[in-house]
């Protein structure tokens, strides 16, 4: 498997993207369960299938591109909103950047870290390792890179990323990904209860760090990727649940830019997993 990546990782961006549209339309038909998920979180947000029908194809595109971005030569990226990361990083507190499932998250870090992150600030994300012992060793292997760190999903991994925004370094989140169970609040999404991470909110409310929203547009075309950034539109509550909701309401902004990139069948109000472990 690692050698058919290699392959993939040699293709253009448009050939991929193609291959991933299929995929993803593929995977539609075929797949009762994503189908419903997908249309009930469409209607959840009060959107026309019309408007989110193209996140079909996106998000095998999602996967497509993968073999690329983690293995293959460098694409074009280019930023809206980069004025914000500079004038946060030159306060020197620590930058926690959040983003949603939408369009291609993969590429917000590594756009950052070959951007901003070679220096003095580089950015550590938190994920959570693959099961496959294989997939785990060529995501590792991937994901570390100049400027760019990882951080599993554990409480080793959180100290982690508190020592580095204590260093004035960056972190980067997925806020809408649902955390394990006594590490959320519920939190209306969409007008939905949605188990929500607090994370992020204690990240900053314990380092003092800015935060800041991101996500990466995939432009038509095989154009490549751009970077939208933007701060939050008020400073978060003190209460952690209020908190939750605000970013849960940030997210949908974000969402709503581009419903077409949003990865709606994501199981997004399932209960939480147990508790991670360290």
């Amino acid at each position: 498997m690692p050698v058919f990546f290699k392959f993939l990782s040699a293709l253009p961006l448009g050939v991929l993207h193609g291959l991933g549209w299929v995929l993803g339309w593929i995977v539609w038909l075929a797949s009762g369960v994503y189908r419903r998920r997908f249309l009930a979180n469409v209607q959840q947000a009060g959107l026309t299938l019309r408007a989110c029908l193209g996140a079909v194809g996106q998000s095998g595109q999602l996967v497509a591109e993968l073999p690329r971005l983690w293995l293959g030569r460098p694409v074009a990226v280019d930023w809206r909103g980069a004025e914000h990361v500079q004038h946060a990083l030159a306060e020197g507190r620590g930058v926690v950047f959040l983003t949603p499932h939408l369009g291609c998250f993969e590429i917000t870090a590594q756009a950052y870290a070959q951007r901003f992150g070679q220096g003095a600030h580089p950015i550590t994300v938190l994920f959570r390792p693959p099961r496959q012992s294989w997939l785990r060793q060529l995501v590792g292997a991937a994901r570390q890179r100049p400027g760019l760190l990882t951080a599993p999903t554990t409480l080793s991994g959180v100290k982690q990323l508190i020592k580095a925004l204590r260093r004035g370094e960056s972190v980067g989140l997925l806020p809408d990904q649902v955390p394990p169970q006594g590490m959320g609040v519920m939190a209306a999404f969409f007008g939905r209860d949605a188990y929500t991470m607090t994370l992020s909110v204690r990240l900053v409310q314990q380092t003092g760090a800015a935060m800041l929203l991101a996500w990466g547009e995939r432009l038509g075309g095989a154009r490549g990727y751009r970077v939208h950034v933007q701060p939050m539109s008020a400073a978060l509550p003190a209460d952690l649940t209020a908190a939750a909701t605000a970013v849960n309401r940030a997210m949908q902004d974000l969402v709503l830019q581009c419903p077409s990139q949003y990865l709606w069948g994501y199981a997004r109000y399932k209960l939480p997993r147990e508790t991670a472990h360290e």
